[in-house]
């Protein structure tokens, strides 16, 4: 008789949950991210932790060896899709989940994924990403910004047809037909995403679902975001009808944007600090969206972006 705990569903254990973190440079991180996760649980359900290391200058060895069962392996080529990829190479689980080794898990995100999935219909899951806040009573200006403007999954999710693949599970089966993340180059979550739903796979938006991740400390962290994502979008534009001229249309529009996105901070529901954070978010807003537009109107007469896209991780 076939124990139902080992039988394999041709995609995975049945009651398995694994569960992979890319890793780079971020021990302490790691550290604190493990133990959001180790000892989560839904009923009926285990789970297995893969950390894959991705090229980091010291292996994070002391910090799993403190969290017994999680498996530590490591991927040279460069990116957290590719490491995610490797990630899944090794998982046994008939459900994928994928979370950053920056990032906190809730209480109850296992159990959030597992209790999603027992819907057969229900195929992948974005969750929510908040701001994890160094202190509440005085948060900084960019954990201001990045509360209401860091990380739109709902928006993403049903706006966009994609997620954070920071806050992600699905089943193995989904990701054996979609195939794997794309490497650095790419803005691998939209990719992935927007390949899924080619393929008439829909992402499903579970709020409680939650992960919550630090805000960048320095507005040169913020701006090294946006020279990657700028380089990502000047590609997808140019490739489409009249590209040049969206792309002109685009960046008048965003010298412009912070003036429209007043009300929604004033009507904020994620922003900490009462009116003061919200005048900070505003700050930061204007501040990085006319960096933003100083990108882009280079790029204008620009054949590609691929100057910017390398000067998100370098070494």
């Amino acid at each position: 008789m076939t124990n139902q705990k080992t039988e394999m569903a041709g995609n995975g254990e049945r009651d398995l949950v694994s569960v992979i973190l890319p890793h780079f440079n971020q021990p302490a991180e790691l550290r604190r991210c493990l133990a959001s996760l180790v000892g989560q649980g839904a009923p009926g359900c285990r789970a297995e932790y893969i950390v894959v290391d991705n090229g980091s200058a010291q292996m994070p060895n002391a910090v799993v060896a403190d969290f017994p069962g999680v498996r530590l392996v490591q991927e040279l080529t460069k990116g957290p899709g590719p490491a995610r990829n490797h990630g899944v190479t090794l998982a046994k689980g008939a459900i994928l989940a994928f979370i950053d080794a920056d990032c906190v898990a809730a209480p109850g995100w296992i159990q959030a994924i597992t209790g999603n999935l027992t819907d057969p219909a229900v195929q992948v899951l974005g969750g929510d990403v908040q701001i994890l806040h160094q202190d509440t009573t005085r948060p900084t200006g960019i954990e201001c910004f990045e509360a209401e403007f860091g990380y739109r999954m709902e928006h993403y999710i049903k706006g966009q047809n994609f997620t954070g693949t920071g806050n992600l599970a699905m089943r193995r089966a989904v990701f054996d037909r979609v195939g794997g993340f794309a490497g650095i180059g790419v803005a691998e979550d939209r990719d992935w995403g927007q390949r899924a739903f080619a393929k008439g796979i829909r992402i499903t938006w579970v709020p409680e679902m939650v992960a919550f991740h630090p805000a960048r400390t320095t507005f040169a962290e913020l701006a090294r975001k946006w020279d990657r994502h700028t380089a990502h979008d000047f590609e997808v534009i140019l490739a489409k009808p009249l590209g040049r001229l969206r792309w002109t249309l685009r960046t008048g529009a965003m010298i412009l944007s912070p003036l429209a996105q007043i009300p929604r901070v004033l009507a904020s529901r994620r922003i900490k600090g009462g009116v003061m954070g919200k005048l900070k978010a505003l700050a930061v807003l204007t501040r990085i969206r006319l960096y933003r537009a100083r990108l882009m109107v280079p790029l204008i007469f620009a054949r590609d972006a691929s100057r910017l896209s390398a000067r998100w991780r370098k070494g």
